[in-house]
């Protein structure tokens, strides 16, 4: 999908006398605002993992204790825990999404700047298209709500057919 995005908006400015220090500027909180979104990201991460590695313990000692049985009731908790995985996956596709564009952003401001960094860089990695260059991290990240939902129906189905 090729989007025009019209990064500046108003041509007579270009020519101004703090255009391009105004640019920079710009330039510079936008990087930081795409360094934060993958902050933000990470620390999701964490919480979920920490909260699925609880989940796995906690259901192995009750499944072990026989606490949960194996009625409908006894399984609402892995349903409830596979949604939570699914819910996730969303969120790690909704985080590539907004990394995803705001890196076609950066990359028009890099334009009208001098050097061109993010764009080169990206260039050398093959667009993540080669995964001996690079592979991102966001397909790599996927897997793992993916693997904790399979732990689930393990668990899930050991209790049920034991």
């Amino acid at each position: 999908m090729v989007v025009d995005l019209e990064l500046i908006k108003n041509s007579a400015d270009v020519d101004g006398p703090d255009f391009q220090k105004h640019l920079l500027e710009q330039y510079k909180l936008y990087v930081e605002m795409a360094d934060r979104i993958s902050a933000r990201r990470m620390l999701a991460n964490s919480f979920f993992v920490g909260v699925h590695t609880a989940f796995i313990a906690a259901f192995t000692v009750l499944i072990k204790e026989k606490i949960l049985d194996s009625t409908l009731f006894g399984m609402a908790p892995f349903i409830a825990v596979l949604i939570l995985c699914l819910l996730w996956w969303l969120l790690i596709n909704s985080y590539r999404q907004l990394n995803t564009g705001k890196f076609k952003v950066i990359h028009e401001f890099e334009k009208w700047l001098p050097a061109a960094p993010y764009d080169a860089e990206w260039k050398v990695l093959e667009e993540g298209k080669n995964r001996k260059a690079y592979w991102p991290f966001t397909h790599i990240e996927n897997y793992i709500p993916v693997c904790f939902a399979l732990l689930y129906i393990f668990l899930a189905v050991g209790l049920y057919f034991k």
